[in-house]
């Protein structure tokens, strides 16, 4: 059985569909800080299955344990962290605790439970900002928040982890934007409060939810000023853990891996292309730049598609028609009902 931490989350709740959908029997771990258990109640309802689910944080090593008492957990998907750039750098303290000290919790855990598999949630502010786009795997690591350094961590972690026993099987997933929902627009991302993602903001403003959408600096060095990023859907991304997962038990070493479509998308993209797909105008304001914000980046997927034979096949009108549907169906959130 694999444990899904932070399984309630955006990815996480995506994730344990398109697990179930490839024959895996999971179960989820979460503290619903930036969750709700009402994702859950929708994933069991689209995949007509109960959902497996102890309620934790990841730096209770008794609430852990639990999970490897009642369950015969052979390998973790570990999503269970905070997320958000620019709160980062106002909270480092919490960031570096719930995420780091979080992981050697789980590590320690699962080493005492001879769980040497491990599929983790990293991220593309690893790289810091790059010298050239796309990007691949061997770029020079370096990261411009504490978000990005928290990753970039336990990414050292675990690398650690692997050459003090080599038993570990470990893939490092470096994923790149995550956007859209489920075609069934019952999950989709429901961020707490002001959304720090552009894909949410988008959204939120087209269904008047806000009155505007910020963007974030438009004097960058790329072809309308404004920042770039590789927008990649979220099932898209979801089938990325599952080639991983299947993948591990002959990873050799610690495998890394870019999950994007290589493709970069600026953020005035981002609004025409979400504009076509609801037939609703997107008001925006130009505002400062963020602090740790970066002009481009894009990942080189052809290391992905080689080691675990996944790419990324969702465009970006798939991706807006199916963050509008969900928004549409969900105006608040989860908090609906």
């Amino acid at each position: 059985m694999i444990l899904v931490t932070g399984g309630a989350g955006y990815i996480g709740s995506h994730t344990c569909i398109e697990l179930h959908n490839a024959g895996h029997d999971f179960v989820v771990f979460d503290n619903f800080s930036n969750s709700s258990s009402e994702s859950l109640n929708r994933v069991a309802k689209i995949i007509g299955k109960e959902i497996k689910l102890v309620e934790g944080d990841i730096r209770d090593s008794a609430a852990l344990q639990q999970v490897f008492d009642n369950y015969d957990i052979e390998s973790v998907i570990h999503f269970a962290g905070l997320k958000a750039v620019g709160e980062s750098v106002e909270m480092p303290l919490e960031y570096y605790d719930n995420n780091i000290v979080g992981t050697l919790h789980l590590c320690e855990v699962m080493k005492k439970n001879n769980c040497k598999k491990i599929v983790f949630s990293s991220s593309a502010t690893v790289y810091g900002d790059p010298h050239t786009t796309p990007i691949k795997e061997d770029f020079p690591l370096s990261a411009t928040n504490p978000y990005g350094k928290s990753k970039l961590f336990i990414e050292e972690i675990l690398r650690d982890l692997y050459i003090s026993d080599n038993e570990w099987k470990i893939v490092l997933l470096r994923y790149f934007n995550p956007v859209g929902a489920h075609k069934s627009g019952l999950i989709g991302e429901d961020p707490n409060g002001i959304p720090n993602n552009l894909m949410p903001f988008i959204a939120q403003t087209a269904v008047g939810k806000r009155e505007h959408l910020s963007v974030f600096g438009n004097d960058y060095d790329t072809h309308d000023g404004t920042g770039v990023r590789d927008y990649i859907h979220v099932i898209d991304l979801s089938m990325g853990h599952v080639k991983a997962i299947e993948k591990i038990n002959s990873v050799e070493k610690v495998l890394t891996v870019n999950l994007g479509t290589g493709k970069g998308y600026s953020v005035l993209d981002m609004v025409q292309a979400f504009e076509k797909a609801s037939g609703k105008e997107i008001p925006y304001k130009i505002t400062p730049r963020r602090s740790g914000d970066i002009a481009k980046c894009f990942a080189d997927p052809s290391y992905a598609k080689a080691v675990l034979n996944w790419e990324a096949t969702r465009d970006v009108n798939e991706m807006c028609e199916d963050s509008w549907r969900w928004q549409v169906n969900n105006p608040n959130g989860y908090k609906n009902d």
